[in-house]
C-alpha cells in the first residue's frame, strides 16, 4: 500500500486539481505523467573507515588514483561539513550511528566500553556472554553479539520489510565494526587476531557456511609473512607529512618504514596476526573476505529479487592513526594504498553485479587528532590528561570536602560513577557532591567543561554546541553522574607516545560522507551541514522502508535524482 508522506501537501494538490477543472484547464490539456522512479539498488555496499578524518580526504586528494577515492568524489555526493555528531568519538558509538541513524542516549552504546551503572564493573559495548566466536577462542569479554544495541539498524527494516529475504552481511578487522553494522537480525564476520581468520559467533549461526570455511583454509592471511609495508609514493609526494622522528610513536622505531610482518618467535602465530593490524594487509584481507561474501551469498542477485546490504568497516587507518598520528608519512601512506585497494573492489563490484545496480556509502565513525607533541610544534596547546591522576586527585578532594571517604566508585573517562550509596548513608547531597566534583575537575589543567547528572536530566546543560553533542553523548540508565571534556587537542591518556580521539571537537566528528549510485544521487560537492546519521534515512528512503526506529537523522533531499 502507498502511504501518503504529506497530507498536507495533498490537499493542496487536490484543491489546486478542483480550481483548474473549473476553469476547464484539466480538460484541455493532458498533464504528461510523471518519469517513472528508479529501480531499488539491488545491492547497498556501507564502507566504514576506522578513523579516517575528512581533513586526510581533501589533504590527500590530488595522490588519489581514478577509480577509489576519487570515483567517490567525482561521480557521486561528497559532504565536506559532515559530522558524527555526538560528544564521545569512538569506534562503537561512530558504528552504532550509521545504520540506526540514532545518537547514544537512544541506541544504548556509550563507548567501547562503559562502565555498569549497578556492578560499576566494565563491559564491553558487544560482549555477550551467551555466545562464543565459531571455531575460535572466545574471551568473556570478547564481541559476539549486538545485545547491547538497543535500537533497529536499517538492514533489520530491511529484512523485516522483504520477510527475511535480503540479505545483510557486515565483516571488519574489529569485532563492534562488524556486529553493529549488522544490527539484530543481519550477519557479523570478524578478524580473530589469534588465527588470522574471519569468523562469526554463535549468536548467528552454530556453524559457519561452506563458503567460509573454504577461504579459512586457503589461509590468505599467511602470505604476507616475511613481507613489508613500503611507501607507494615516490619520496617527494611525502614532504609536508612530521618526519618520523617529529612525534614519538606507539610502535617500535624498527617499525617504521620499512614495516616488517614477523613474529618474534619465526613462526607463523598470534604476534604475527596482530601484527598485520598495524599496515595495509588487515584491509586487503577484509576487502577480499567482502569478495566472498558477496558471491558465497549471491549478494546483489537475490534470488527473491529484494535488495541486500553489504557492510565493510576497514580497520587499519585507526590503528594506524592511533601509532604514528594523521600527521604522519605512515598515515598518508596508508591512505593512498586503501584508495587503491577501493578501486579494486568497486571494479569488483562492476564486473559482478553492475555498479549501475549498487548505491555505495562511504563515511567513516571518528577522525583524529594530532599526536600532542606535533601539535606542539604547531604552537598549539596539547597534552595528554592522565585519567587515574586526574580521578585519585578527584577522590581526595571530596574526600577533604565531605569527610566521607572513597566517593568516586568507578570511572571510564569521560564518565565518572559516584557512590550514591555512600554519599546518602553520609547524610550528603548528591547534587552538592555533584557539584563540589565539578568545580574541582574544571579547575585542573586540560579540563574545558563538565557536566553533572543533575543537569542532564533537568536539561540544563545550556545550549552550545559542545553541549548538545554531550547530551547526545549521555544515556541516563548508563552513563555516569559526571561527564568531563577535555580542551581542544588534549585526550585523556597515560602513555607517552601515539595519539587517540574522543572528543567533541572538529578534528574528531568531521568525517567523509560520500554517496555514489548513477540512478539515485546527483554528483557534487555539497557544503550543507549533514550527519552520519543522516545515511540510515536517505537509504530507507530510497530502499522504500521504514527507517530504524529511534532514527532522527534527516532524508538527503538535495543529493536524490
Amino acid at each position: 500500500m502507498t502511504m501518503l508522506r504529506n497530507p498536507v501537501l495533498s490537499l493542496r494538490a487536490l484543491a489546486l486539481a478542483s480550481c483548474l477543472l473549473a476553469n476547464g484547464a484539466l480538460a484541455a490539456t493532458q498533464a504528461p505523467s510523471s518519469a517513472p522512479a528508479a529501480a531499488q539498488p539491488k545491492l547497498v555496499v556501507v564502507l566504514v573507515v576506522d578513523g579516517l578524518p575528512q581533513e586526510q580526504v581533501v589533504r590527500y586528494r590530488d595522490q588519489f588514483g581514478q577509480g577509489g577515492f576519487r570515483r567517490l568524489l567525482d561521480q557521486g555526493a561528497w559532504f565536506s561539513n559532515a559530522h558524527q555528531a555526538h560528544g564521545i568519538t569512538v569506534t562503537a558509538i561512530g558504528h552504532a550511528a550509521v545504520l540506526s541513524g540514532a545518537y547514544p542516549y537512544q541506541h544504548g552504546v556509550i563507548g567501547n566500553n562503559w562502565i555498569d551503572p549497578v556492578s560499576k564493573t566494565s563491559v564491553y559495548c558487544t560482549e555477550d556472554r551467551a555466545h562464543t566466536y565459531l571455531g575460535e577462542e572466545t574471551k568473556p569479554s570478547d564481541g559476539t553479539s549486538p545485545a547491547r544495541l538497543r535500537v533497529s539498524t536499517l538492514g533489520d527494516e530491511l529484512r523485516y520489510a522483504s520477510g527475511q529475504r535480503s540479505k545483510v552481511v557486515a565483516v571488519s578487522g574489529k569485532d563492534r565494526g562488524a556486529i553493529l553494522l549488522a544490527g539484530k537480525t543481519g550477519t557479523a564476520y570478524m578478524y580473530m587476531d589469534k588465527s588470522g581468520n574471519f569468523a562469526s559467533s554463535s549468536f548467528y549461526m552454530q556453524q559457519h557456511p561452506e563458503w567460509v570455511q573454504r577461504f579459512q583454509a586457503a589461509k590468505p592471511q599467511d602470505r604476507y609473512y616475511g613481507k613489508s609495508w613500503r611507501p607507494l609514493l615516490d619520496d617527494a609526494a611525502y614532504a609536508g607529512d612530521a618526519a618520523d622522528d617529529a612525534t614519538p610513536s606507539t610502535a617500535a622505531a624498527r617499525n617504521r618504514f620499512p614495516f616488517s610482518y614477523y613474529s618474534e618467535s619465526g613462526n607463523i602465530d598470534a604476534g604475527y596476526y596482530g601484527r598485520l593490524k598495524v599496515g595495509p594487509f588487515l584491509d586487503e584481507l577484509t576487502l577480499d573476505f567482502a569478495r566472498a561474501a558477496v558471491e558465497g551469498e549471491n549478494l546483489g542477485k537475490n534470488p527473491a529479487g529484494v535488495p541486500d546490504i553489504l557492510g565493510v568497516s576497514l580497520s587499519s587507518h585507526d590503528y594506524v592513526n592511533h601509532a604514528f598520528g594523521p600527521e604522519s608519512k605512515m598515515s598518508h601512506d596508508h591512505l593512498q594504498r586503501l584508495d587503491r585497494m577501493l578501486a579494486q573492489f568497486f571494479g569488483y563490484l562492476d564486473q559482478r553485479v553492475g555498479l549501475d545496480n549498487v548505491l555505495v556509502v562511504l563515511t567513516a565513525d571518528h577522525g583524529f587528532p594530532n599526536v600532542p607533541e606535533f601539535a606542539q610544534s604547531q604552537h598549539m596547546d596539547a597534552q595528554r590528561l592522565d585519567g587515574e591522576k586526574l580521578m585519585a586527585a578527584l577522590n581526595q578532594h571530596l574526600d577533604e570536602r565531605f569527610k566521607a571517604g572513597k566517593l568516586v566508585a568507578a570511572w571510564s573517562l569521560p564518565n565518572i560513577h559516584l557512590d550514591y550509596a555512600q554519599i546518602e548513608k553520609s547524610g550528603l547531597k548528591r547534587d552538592e557532591v555533584e557539584q563540589a566534583a565539578a568545580r574541582f575537575l574544571l579547575k585542573q589543567n586540560g579540563v574545558a567543561e563538565v557536566f553533572t547528572r543533575g543537569q542532564m536530566e533537568s536539561s540544563a546543560v545550556g545550549g552550545t554546541r559542545l553541549a548538545t553533542l554531550m547530551r547526545r553523548a549521555w544515556h541516563r540508565e548508563l552513563s555516569g553522574d559526571l561527564m568531563t571534556v577535555t580542551k581542544p587537542y588534549w585526550y585523556f591518556g597515560s602513555g607517552t607516545s601515539g595519539t587517540s580521539h574522543g572528543s567533541p571537537y572538529a578534528y574528531d566528528t568531521n568525517v567523509p560522507l560520500m554517496v555514489m549510485g548513477k540512478r539515485w544521487i546527483k554528483p557534487g560537492a555539497y557544503g550543507q551541514y549533514a550527519e552520519v546519521v543522516d545515511i540510515a534515512p536517505t537509504l530507507a528512503h530510497l530502499l522504500r522502508i521504514r527507517p530504524p526506529a529511534a532514527a532522527e537523522g534527516r532524508v538527503l533531499t538535495e543529493t536524490l535524482r
